[in-house]
C-alpha cells in the first residue's frame, strides 16, 4: 500500500514538473500566447496538490483532487482554444488522473467520473472557442501537449496495473497459505450443500472416509444406513444457527467411529453452505466401549456381593438368635445356678452376640437398601413417639457411662408420613453414636422440630468431633474416623444406614463437626403432615350476607 502510494505521489510530482518545465519554455520560446501559458500554469496545480496524499489519503481526498483535474482541464481548454489549441493534450488529463487515483474498490467509480470530467474540459473548450474564436495553429506546443498526457497516460496505466497486479499476488499468497494451513489440519474439513454434496475437502481425512469417494458419492452415502437421520438432523441443526455435533460409522469399515461438527456457511451469493469437520474416533469408541462393560461388571459384582451380604446376614441370624436365646437362660439360671465363671462367660457370650446381631442387621438394611429391596411402610403417626421410644432405648447405656440426655421435644403432636421403624432406626443410631464418643462428663442433646414441610431430627454432642478431612467419608458403608481405639466402637454402618434411610425419604443427612469439641449431625425429610384446622362443635359459623352493605 506505501508502495502505490509513494508511485502515484510521484507521478503526480512528475507532471508538475513537466508540465511547468513546458510553461517556462513556452513562455522564453514565445511559443505561446498569455492565456494559454495560464492554461499550462494551471495544469500544474494538480500536480502539485497530489503531493498532500502523503500526509492524508482516502477515497475523499482522492475524489477532491480528481475535481481539481477536472478544473484545471477546464481552465486549460477554455483559456488555449478547445480541441483545436495548443493544450489539447489536458482535456483527456482528468480520465488519465482517475486511472492513476483508482483503487481496488473504487478504481471504475473514479475512471467514471475521470471520463466525465473530460467530456466537461472539452466541452467547456469548444464553447470558448465559439465565442472567442478558434484559436491559431500552433503543431508544436500541440504535439508537446500530447505527448505529455500520452506519457502521463501510459504511467497512470502501468501504476494501476502494477497495484492490481500486487493485491493479486498477495490474495493468492494469502490463499495458498489458507490451502497449506486447511490441509495441514489433523481432521477432514468439508464444504457441503445441505443435501450432503461435497463440494471442497481439506485435511487429513479419518481412515474409511477417503475425499475421492465424498466426491463422487456424498457424505451421506458413506456413512452406515442407521447414522444417515442423524448426520441430516446434524445438518438441520447447523442450517438453523446452531453447531451439530454426530457420531457415525463409516459404511465401508463399522468397526471404526468418526465425528462430526457441522456449522452454517453462507457464501457471498447467499446461497446456504455447511462446513463440516471430521475426526477418528475410533480409539474413544473402544475407550467408552470398555468402560461402560467395566461399569457393567463392576454393577453386577456389587449387586452379587449385595445378595451375597443379604443371604448371610438371614443365615446368620438364625442360629445366633439360638446362641442369644441360650445364653440369656444361661445369664438368668433359669435351669439353676451356675458357677460364678460360666456365669461370666455366659454374660460374655450375650453381650458378644448383641453386638453381632446388630451388626448384621445394619448389614441387612444396608444391602437391602443397596439391592434397592428395601421397601418402606409408610404411616401417618406421631413422631415424637418413635424418637421417645429410641431415646428410652439409649437413657440407660448414657447414664451407665455418666454422659448427660437431654431430649427437646415439642408438647404438640408432629405428625408425619413416613416409615415409624426407620424413624426409630434413624434417632437410635445417631444418639448410640454420640454416646459411643462422648466422654463421660459430656452431653448428647436431641432436637426435633417441624419446618415448613420437613421434619428436622438434630442430634448434637460435646464428644471427641471429628477432623474436616474424614467428613466427606462418612456416610459411606464401613468408613470410620478417628484413632484405632475409637474404631473399634463401632462398624461404621449407623451413619451409612442413616443417610440411607433419609434419602429413601426425599431427605438428606448433613454432618457439622469440630474435633476435640463435638459433632452435630441433622437429618431433614419432607415428610410432616399440615395440621387440619379444628371446627367449632356444631360446625361452622354461618354468616348471613347482607347484600345493601
Amino acid at each position: 500500500m506505501a508502495e502505490g502510494l509513494s508511485a502515484l505521489t510521484a507521478w503526480h510530482a512528475a507532471w508538475a514538473v513537466a508540465t511547468a518545465l513546458s510553461a517556462i519554455a513556452g513562455a522564453t520560446l514565445g511559443g505561446l500566447s498569455a492565456s494559454s501559458i495560464f492554461g499550462v500554469a494551471a495544469m500544474v496545480l494538480p500536480g502539485a496538490a497530489g503531493l498532500v496524499l502523503l500526509r492524508r489519503d482516502g477515497t475523499g481526498e482522492r475524489s477532491l483532487l480528481l475535481v481539481g483535474w477536472t478544473l484545471a482541464a477546464l481552465a486549460a481548454a477554455m483559456l488555449s482554444g478547445g480541441l483545436a489549441g495548443p493544450l489539447v493534450g489536458a482535456v483527456v488529463m482528468p480520465f488519465v488522473a482517475a486511472l492513476a487515483l483508482g483503487g481496488p474498490r473504487h478504481g471504475v467509480r473514479l475512471a467514471q467520473a475521470g471520463a466525465v470530467g473530460s467530456g466537461i474540459a472539452a466541452l467547456g473548450g469548444q464553447v470558448s472557442a465559439l465565442l472567442i474564436g478558434p484559436p491559431p495553429s500552433q503543431p508544436i506546443p500541440a504535439s508537446v501537449s500530447v505527448v505529455l498526457a500520452t506519457g502521463a497516460a501510459l504511467l497512470a496505466v502501468r501504476l494501476a496495473w502494477r497495484l492490481r497486479e500486487n493485491r493479486l499476488v498477495a490474495a493468492e499468497a494469502m490463499a495458498h497459505r489458507v490451502e497449506t494451513i486447511l490441509a495441514a489440519t489433523p481432521g477432514l474439513t468439508l464444504v457441503m450443500e445441505p443435501s450432503g454434496r461435497v463440494l471442497a475437502a481439506y485435511g487429513a481425512p479419518p481412515p474409511a472416509l477417503e475425499p475421492d469417494a465424498l466426491f463422487q458419492s456424498g457424505l451421506i452415502a458413506a456413512v452406515h444406513a442407521p447414522d444417515r437421520p442423524a448426520i441430516l438432523a446434524a445438518i438441520d441443526r447447523a442450517l438453523a444457527g446452531h453447531e451439530g455435533q454426530v457420531q457415525f460409522a463409516p459404511r465401508v469399515a463399522l468397526d471404526r467411529r468418526v465425528n462430526l461438527i457441522v456449522r452454517r456457511m453462507d457464501d457471498g451469493d447467499g446461497t446456504p453452505r455447511v462446513i463440516a469437520q471430521a475426526f477418528d474416533a475410533t480409539r474413544q469408541f473402544a475407550t467408552e466401549i470398555g468402560l461402560e462393560a467395566a461399569r457393567a461388571e463392576a454393577e453386577a459384582r456389587d449387586s452379587g456381593k449385595t445378595r451375597f451380604l443379604a443371604n448371610m446376614s438371614h443365615e446368620l441370624r438364625t442360629p445366633l438368635n439360638a446362641v442369644l436365646g441360650f445364653s440369656d437362660i444361661m445369664r438368668q439360671r433359669i435351669f439353676g445356678p451356675l458357677p460364678q465363671k460360666y456365669a461370666d462367660y455366659a454374660d460374655s457370650i450375650h453381650q458378644a452376640g448383641g453386638h453381632l446381631l446388630d451388626l448384621i442387621n445394619d448389614v441387612l438394611d444396608v444391602s437391602k437398601i443397596e439391592a434397592e429391596r428395601y421397601e418402606l411402610s409408610r404411616e401417618v403417626f406421631d413422631a415424637r413417639e418413635g424418637v421417645s421410644a429410641a431415646v428410652a432405648l439409649v437413657r440407660v447405656a448414657a447414664s451407665d457411662k455418666g454422659v448427660f440426655l437431654n431430649s427437646l421435644v415439642p408438647d404438640q403432636p408432629l405428625s408425619v408420613d413416613a416409615d415409624k421403624r426407620a424413624l426409630k432406626q434413624i434417632t437410635l443410631n445417631l444418639l448410640s453414636n454420640a454416646i459411643k464418643f462422648t466422654p463421660a462428663g459430656g452431653s448428647v442433646t436431641l432436637t426435633l422440630e417441624v419446618i415448613g414441610p420437613y421434619l428436622e431430627l438434630v442430634v448434637s454432642d460435646t464428644g471427641v468431633g471429628i477432623a474436616a478431612r474424614d467428613l466427606k467419608r462418612l456416610g459411606r458403608p464401613f468408613e470410620q474416623a478417628g484413632a484405632v481405639e475409637q474404631k473399634v466402637q463401632g462398624t461404621g454402618l449407623g451413619l451409612s444406614l442413616v443417610r440411607a434411610l433419609a434419602e429413601l425419604h426425599g431427605g438428606r443427612m448433613s454432618l457439622d463437626s469440630t474435633l476435640g469439641e463435638g459433632t452435630a449431625v441433622t437429618v431433614r425429610m419432607p415428610v410432616a403432615v399440615a395440621a387440619r384446622p379444628v371446627l367449632p362443635e356444631g360446625g361452622a359459623e354461618v354468616i348471613p350476607f347482607n347484600a345493601g352493605g
